[in-house]
């Protein structure tokens, strides 16, 4: 055998090794679960890589690399796919687009900030009513985000953020940012703001309305989100959309607690997924199932097959929530080993009348959880979405929408610890609909400062064997 055919065998028994470590890996969290659940399976990406400075990217906090990025991941496509690499420096962009068998590595130190520059992410081919993620990709296969990293949305420049929420200190220096403030003094939006970029709406409350996810990927197959930081998105930071075999290990998801609408990790209509081994700390919803009413636009539907476990989440409304869109059900879904500090409500089960639908085979167990806010546990059934600045007033529902009525079923909870809350478990259904019912309840130990449990019985079936609730002496 001549040295360069030798090389090439080594080479491809070493891949062998990694691809076969890295599945065994993934396998453990398929062991003992209490239903079936399909196994994800490893992404593959090419070998092939390119380096941002190759193709005019400079990390200098200033060049913006759009067109780098562009060119980086066109000139691996043609190769057939494979790593970006982003090395360390801060690396000012508009929108990255990703396509198939593309890898964006972010190396330690690797700092990608979007740019402030709005009018950057609006399609002009197809105008939409919110404009290009930082991040995205649609109907591809094999896309990957990985590395060490940090993916910064600037989401300050699209945000608004209500004055109830600020503390002096923080509420000055958004003013000193430019933007506009409502005359009740109670809400500032980021509208002509003094770094000079023109605005593209013509007003601030339709601009707010185009904001859009940090990383959005839409009816793909193989996704792999591993090892990077995501933070201070314009809105949701991480959001897989009907995809398949999605994989999302050891990422760390963060913004300030009063961020709106920053939700962390969201799977809408995904299946055959993995959530594991990552740090949660968001202004909005932590780990969040929903499911839209089923559209022949998209192969997937609903919610299933999905595995989450070794999570912390801190700051979130809620630690693992469902919803609140559930349409197209949500099945099969293990919930284990999980950490919740210091969000509003630890398990949160929330839709409504037109966004409801049926939940299947739901099972978790071993939650540990202190300093929740509300609820431990709630189940609710009259959820209404509202953006920044609603009045308030209670939605009208049409008959076709009161079809779409949430059904919690076969859902056990077991072995949840929770010190400090203050309502144990609450849940309410709606009266004349079956929407809460066959829910157990087992083994758990709840300290609360309020009440201990909240279960409108005529609307929502509950069994609690086992549970534990003490009263916290400290108010």
């Amino acid at each position: 055998m001549n040295r360069k055919l030798a090389t090439t065998f080594l080479g491809l028994l070493l891949s062998t090794i990694v691809l076969y470590a890295q599945a065994n890996h993934y396998e453990q969290y398929y062991k003992n679960l209490p239903t079936t659940v399909k196994a994800v399976e490893r992404i593959a990406i090419p070998a092939n890589e390119v380096n941002l400075t190759e193709v005019g990217g400079v990390g200098d906090g200033v060049t913006l690399c759009t067109e780098a990025f562009e060119k980086g991941i066109s000139k691996l496509s043609k190769m057939g796919g494979g790593r970006l690499i982003i090395p360390q420096g801060v690396w000012l962009t508009g929108p990255i687009a990703l396509k198939d068998n593309i890898e964006l590595h972010l190396e330690k130190n690797a700092l990608v900030v979007f740019s402030p520059d709005k009018s950057l992410y609006v399609d002009k081919k197809s105008p939409a009513s919110r404009v290009n993620p930082c991040i995205r990709a649609s109907k591809r296969t094999n896309v990957a985000i990985t590395g060490k990293g940090t993916l910064d949305g600037n989401g300050q420049q699209w945000r608004p953020v209500k004055r109830g929420k600020m503390s002096d200190v923080e509420w000055n220096m958004y003013k000193d940012m430019g933007g506009q403030i409502t005359e009740k003094g109670d809400l500032w939006y980021p509208w002509q703001m003094k770094n000079g970029y023109a605005d593209i709406a013509d007003s601030p409350v339709k601009q707010e309305g185009m904001r859009n996810d940090l990383i959005r990927l839409t009816d793909c197959k193989n996704v792999l989100i591993e090892g990077v930081t995501i933070q201070n998105s314009p809105r949701f930071h991480l959001h897989p959309c009907y995809c398949e075999n999605v994989i999302i290990d050891g990422v760390n998801v963060r913004s300030e607690w009063n961020v709106q609408n920053g939700d962390g990790i969201d799977l809408s209509d995904c299946h055959q997924a993995l959530i594991v081994n990552s740090m949660v700390s968001v202004g909005d919803d932590g780990i969040c199932m929903k499911s839209s009413k089923p559209s022949s636009s998209h192969a997937i539907s609903g919610c299933e097959d999905i595995v989450i476990q070794d999570n912390t989440v801190n700051h979130a409304h809620g630690g693992f929530v469902l919803g609140s869109e559930t349409a197209a059900g949500i099945r099969r879904i293990v919930v284990r080993h999980n950490t919740f500090s210091g969000t509003d409500v630890g398990l949160r089960f929330k839709s409504g009348l037109g966004r409801g639908g049926k939940t299947e085979a739901l099972y978790i167990s071993d939650v540990m959880m202190n300093d929740i806010a509300s609820e431990a546990i709630i189940f609710q059934c009259d959820y209404v979405n509202r953006y920044a600045g609603d009045n308030g007033k209670a939605p009208v529902f049409t008959e076709a929408e009161k079809k779409w009525a949430p059904h919690f079923q076969d859902i056990h909870i077991s072995n949840v610890v929770c010190r400090g809350c203050k309502t144990g478990i609450k849940a309410s259904g709606i009266e004349g609909l079956d929407c809460v019912n066959d829910i157990t309840i087992k083994d758990c130990s709840i300290v609360y400062n309020k009440e201990a449990k909240n279960i409108d019985e005529p609307t929502a079936r509950l069994t609690l064997v086992n549970v534990k609730f003490t009263e916290s002496r400290l108010h």
